[in-house]
């Protein structure tokens, strides 16, 4: 599969030079692993924590599998291994000063970040991969977003429709590398092993079926305000469950969360927010939606439309290291 240049290899090399320890999460898939490996050759050994071998290993005398894999090195699924964590900071203490001494990586941003915070606090770097953005699959990682150029030409016919295929298909790399790849197969694949993974791991849900309806009504609800009752009512359970299950889809980067921009800053952290998925051909699976002239027909394409764009901004500003201040305007 041909690698795919990001826009953040900059930012992790610039970070790797200024901390001992880096720390990058992201959603399965989004290619934190190829990005590492790949930029990090010749200088990080590797290890992966998921292998239940190494993992025990890891758990079991933990001291003794730091010593064996000396820093520089890369630690894939950290969340595996986070009895760990508390071992490196000993030996970055050792040497605080030396930087890029471990990268951790990780796909649960809420264990993860926790215990990172906790243990790490202040020897760390937290940066996020997210699914590619659209410059990233033109091959141009560090081009500018589009109000920072001129002048923006609307796409129309063939080329409108082209963008209506791209949507659909998504912007995990493993789809847009594989351009023969069955989209829709691998967005079924992709879901359930989410569901079984990263949902039970995080939350002892136990209707799965349940959580996969929840799914598909929040996918119906993209680029809307938010409103947890109403989704509750509609469901049939209760309020405090779909906020849980809501903390998790934003915890393992699924959906991102915008929020109304007042003035008043406390108004902007009480009022609804607007809820986006964080890849429109995972909204575009989750709705039924498979072939580009139904979407762009259809009654959701404004909301698609208004997700992709919201998730193409939110993504550069991940990418380039920055926490993205960005609202909607509520009238």
């Amino acid at each position: 599969m041909p690698y795919i240049a990001r826009s953040l290899e900059p930012v992790i090399l610039r970070a790797t030079r200024q901390f001992p320890v880096v720390v990058l999460t992201g959603p399965r898939q989004s290619g934190k692993t190829t990005l590492l490996r790949r930029l990090l050759r010749g200088s990080h050994s590797y290890v992966s924590l998921e292998p239940p071998d190494v993992r025990a290993a890891a758990a079991g005398d933990p001291r003794g599998f730091l010593e064996l894999r000396s820093p520089p090195v890369i630690f894939d699924e950290i969340q595996y291994a986070t009895a760990l964590l508390s071992y490196i900071k000993e030996r970055v203490d050792q040497a605080r000063r030396k930087a890029g001494q471990y990268v951790l990586t990780g796909s649960q941003n809420l264990a993860l970040t926790e215990s990172v915070t906790e243990t790490l606090a202040g020897r760390a770097a937290m940066l996020r991969l997210l699914p590619l953005t659209f410059r990233e699959m033109a091959g141009q990682p560090q081009a500018a977003l589009p109000w920072e150029k001129r002048r923006v030409s609307k796409p129309r016919g063939a080329a409108y429709k082209d963008l209506w295929e791209k949507l659909l298909r998504g912007s995990f790399p493993e789809i847009v590398a594989g351009p023969g790849r069955d989209a829709s197969l691998w967005y079924g694949s992709y879901i359930q092993t989410y569901l079984e993974r990263d949902v039970r791991s995080l939350r002892q849900v136990g209707d799965l079926t349940q959580f996969q309806v929840f799914l598909r009504a929040l996918a119906a609800r993209s680029a809307q305000l938010l409103s947890l009752s109403e989704l509750a009512r509609d469901l049939g359970v209760a309020v405090n469950t779909v906020k849980a299950w809501s903390s998790i889809l934003e915890a393992t980067y699924q959906v991102i969360l915008l929020r109304p921009y007042f003035v008043n800053v406390g108004k902007r952290l009480v009022k609804s927010p607007k809820i986006y998925f964080s890849d429109v051909g995972t909204l575009c699976h989750l709705v039924g939606l498979r072939q580009a002239e139904h979407a762009m027909a259809g009654p959701m394409a404004g909301a698609i439309l208004e997700t992709a764009v919201v998730a193409e901004v939110y993504r550069t500003l991940i990418h380039r290291g920055e926490e993205p201040k960005i609202y909607f305007w509520r009238t």
